[in-house]
């Protein structure tokens, strides 16, 4: 699972060739969840309150490097890494 990012305990993930619609994986302890780019809405898995406002806060300062990172993880392109939330 190639890393992007990493901020708060929180690691921001996307795997090579992963499945529509596009998305990024978020890991914060034993929690893990699924964002869609397109809104930053948690669509799969679970997150406490605190770390998805983080997720999503960040998501939002970001959007067009996920989604360049979402086009190069289709064609299996190295990511680029993302600056973490300060």
């Amino acid at each position: 699972m190639p890393e992007i990012c990493r901020f708060y305990g929180i690691i921001i993930y996307m795997y090579w060739t992963d499945h529509a619609p596009p998305h990024f994986h978020a890991r914060y302890g034993e929690y893990e969840g699924q964002f869609l780019i397109e809104n930053f809405a948690l669509y799969k898995g679970d997150m406490p309150s605190k770390a998805l406002a983080l997720v999503v806060e960040w998501a939002s300062q970001h959007k067009k490097e996920l989604l360049e990172n979402w086009e190069k993880s289709q064609k299996v392109i190295p990511f680029n890494k993302i600056e973490p939330l300060k």
